[in-house]
């Protein structure tokens, strides 16, 4: 099937064609034409399989013909589009304006995050934009400034939306959300859709066409999953023997650590053993983080050790591998995770360090994704702790999200938005 065949301009045919997108994936394929008949939209699908595209391909064409239309004025913020991430806010702006590069008519789009001056991203919004992407926080802070106004928003897309919608967002997801016309195109794209947050988005969401590509015969990610058993002490020291003895073959090496300072500590020893690995987590300047990213992708640095800052989101093409060296807190961010390799039909490989004292955990991970991995012992790093009973009767196993009151809270934060919105939906200039 042909992005024409979908009925997308010439000049969005060709961009794609350029982004490197020879047809439709599967979620572009269904996404498209429900968000050009202006839908609401769903969207599931496994990372790496063209989210982005999928609502950024059919918003630009929309805004594009709605320019063409007006007279020449100042631009209003038609759409906005919100991510979690600063890393993730730079790399939808860059495929939006990748994508909008051969449309007749110039869209303005603005991308705004947290971490650097807000002075540069006012200037920026002088004269208007088109469309907004934006973090949560920093899109208040713009709004507190009287450095946009809302009230025009014609569509919301929020990217990775199943962490928007966390209790880390709901606030100020409700605020932003009172500030919004309440007649409104609604567009939720994330991997992931646990079901308490299925069900909020499903709340503010009219008639949507729902797509889960998930599983389909052919869009599963080529991602071979291995597990290594070894004593949690001796985990930097296995990092640095696989390393060592895959050198020349990995070529980039992604190490997911459970805390910042985990990350620095363990950088550290692999930069002082010949390994160039770096840091990667939220305290580090905004643009030095950029810069890390930058470097990575252009195989300048050989490691990076990251917190789940670099979960979701983030990008980079052909990497090879993924280690989990810490186990992440919950199965959806385990998904998250080893999609940053086997990305865009390239094969990537997943590793995950399990030690006696983290086994229940990952056995909860795996039941959760239907999995059932073997466990590898290497030749030197054979495990010598003992199993600790697991006492924990709650059945999670340590995973975060199973607590009764957080389901409790996030409704109660949808429910407050969605009020807010319906009550105040025309007061998006305040």
């Amino acid at each position: 099937m042909p992005f024409d065949s979908l009925g997308l301009a010439p000049a969005l045919v060709q961009a794609a064609a350029e982004s490197g997108y020879a047809a439709p994936t599967a979620i572009q394929a269904a996404a498209i034409p429900a968000i050009l008949q202006g839908r609401d939209v769903r969207g599931s699908a496994q990372t790496g399989s063209g989210k982005t595209a999928a609502f950024s391909l059919p918003l630009l064409q929309r805004l594009s013909s709605e320019r063409a239309a007006q007279a020449e004025g100042p631009r209003r913020v038609r759409a906005l589009v919100l991510v979690p991430t600063r890393e993730l806010a730079a790399q939808v702006g860059e495929t939006l304006r990748s994508l909008a590069q051969h449309l007749p008519e110039r869209l303005k789009i603005v991308v705004a995050f947290g971490g650097v001056s807000i002075n540069p991203q006012m200037m920026g919004l002088r004269g208007g934009a088109d469309i907004v992407v934006a973090t949560p926080g920093r899109l208040l802070d713009l709004v507190e400034h009287n450095a946009l106004r809302l009230a025009a928003v014609s569509t919301l897309v929020l990217d990775e939306a199943d962490r928007l919608f966390d209790l880390g967002f709901a606030e100020e997801l409700g605020r932003i959300l009172a500030l919004l016309p309440a007649k409104r195109q609604n567009l939720l794209f994330s991997a992931t859709f646990p079901p308490a947050i299925q069900a909020l988005a499903d709340g503010m969401l009219h008639e949507p066409a729902v797509i889960d590509v998930q599983g389909e015969p052919g869009t599963e990610p080529n991602i071979v999953q291995r597990v290594i058993e070894v004593d949690a002490i001796r985990r930097t020291q296995l990092l640095r023997h696989l390393l060592k003895q895959h050198e020349g073959e990995w070529d980039r090496v992604l190490v997911f650590v459970a805390t910042q300072h985990a990350a620095q500590i363990v950088a550290e020893k692999l930069y002082k053993n010949g390994i160039y690995a770096v840091p990667f987590h939220g305290d580090i300047a905004q643009g030095t983080r950029t810069d890390i990213l930058s470097q990575f992708k252009q195989s300048r640095w050989d490691v990076v050790i990251a917190t789940d800052l670099a979960a979701r989101g983030i990008d980079i093409a052909q990497l090879p591998v993924v280690i989990n060296y810490d186990l992440p807190r919950s199965p959806t961010d385990y998904i998250h995770r080893i999609g940053r390799t086997g990305r865009a039909g390239e094969s990537g490989l997943a590793i995950s360090f399990v030690s006696a004292s983290t086994e229940a955990h990952f056995q909860l991970i795996e039941k959760r994704q239907g999995l059932s991995l073997p466990r590898e012992r290497i030749e030197g790093f054979e495990p010598t702790e003992v199993a600790v009973p697991v006492t924990d009767a709650s059945g999670t196993g340590g995973v975060k999200g199973k607590r009764p009151s957080k389901k409790d809270k996030l409704r109660a934060a949808a429910k407050a938005a969605q009020a807010g919105g319906d009550n105040n939906g025309n007061d998006g200039g305040l």
